[in-house]
């Protein structure tokens, strides 16, 4: 058992590390809010970071074809917790009628990039806080904890910045905006074990129910449920340890293509 409590407190000091180190660069900054399992631990984290209250924004680029209950949650946990809650939505393409019927990556990619983008001109943010993790998907593997983003807001993924010996990259040129990655090296099942050591909020979505559960949620069109009997996270813990089913298998736009997660990525999707 103390191990696994080493474990959770080594993965938490870096991730705080990372939070205050990003904030003493910048100021102009938000922090990408989805209401799932990592961006809440992040949040939870950030939170400690700044002794239970944080300093800036929180940012929620809302599809408008969310889950009701993450939007329930966002309410709940943004009135509880006290935050400065921004939602950004991409109006000109709601009008226009995209949505999950006119294609999964116009949809992802103008409700979520384009409301992002238009969000960073809108409101001047210069440094994004994300709750991504390497193993989540593959392409998420090639990201680093600093991450440029350039003028035209793409990421150049064959072109990363080093980052050895906990040496980032922190400082961006005057056009780049940068995203920051503080639980990048978590994995799947260290979210669990934290968010239960710390008795962290978690969406009802993530349990089963008539033995399905969501791994990842997002958009109510691009997701579905596997098969589990996870109804706890103590049992979201033990079927991590032997389950073979990926963690995005549920995502549509995960399965459209094998390049079209890098390609959204590419142009700066979260």
């Amino acid at each position: 058992m103390k191990d696994k409590f080493d474990h959770l407190d080594k993965l938490e000091s870096q991730s705080v590390f990372i939070i205050r180190e990003a904030y003493s660069q910048y100021r102009d900054v938000a922090l990408l809010w989805s209401i799932g399992k990592d961006s809440t631990c992040l949040l939870w984290l950030v939170r400690k970071a700044f002794f239970g209250k944080i300093p800036f924004p929180v940012l929620h680029i809302d599809t408008t074809h969310k889950f009701k209950e993450i939007y329930d949650f966002r309410e709940k946990y943004a009135k509880e917790w006290d935050l400065n809650l921004v939602i950004a939505k991409n109006e000109d393409a709601l009008a226009r009628g995209v949505g999950p019927d006119t294609g999964k990556f116009e949809c992802c990619n103008e409700l979520k990039t384009v409301a992002l983008k238009q969000a960073i001109a809108e409101y001047g943010y210069k440094a994004l806080y994300l709750g991504i993790r390497r193993d989540e998907h593959g392409i998420r593997a090639k990201e680093r904890v600093f991450s440029p983003r350039d003028e035209d807001f793409e990421w150049d993924y064959k072109n990363q910045p080093p980052e050895l010996w906990d040496q980032y990259k922190t400082k961006a040129a005057e056009e780049e905006h940068i995203r920051v990655h503080p639980i990048l090296g978590w994995r799947e099942i260290d979210i669990w074990e934290y968010t239960r050591r710390e008795n962290i909020p978690v969406n009802s979505l993530y349990f089963a129910q008539d033995q399905k559960r969501f791994r990842s949620i997002g958009c109510e069109t691009c997701c579905g449920p596997v098969d589990s009997q996870a109804d706890s996270i103590d049992k979201i813990i033990e079927e991590l340890k032997i389950t073979k089913i990926s963690e995005r298998s549920g995502r549509a736009q995960d399965k459209e293509s094998d390049y079209m997660m890098q390609k959204l990525r590419s142009l700066g999707y979260m």
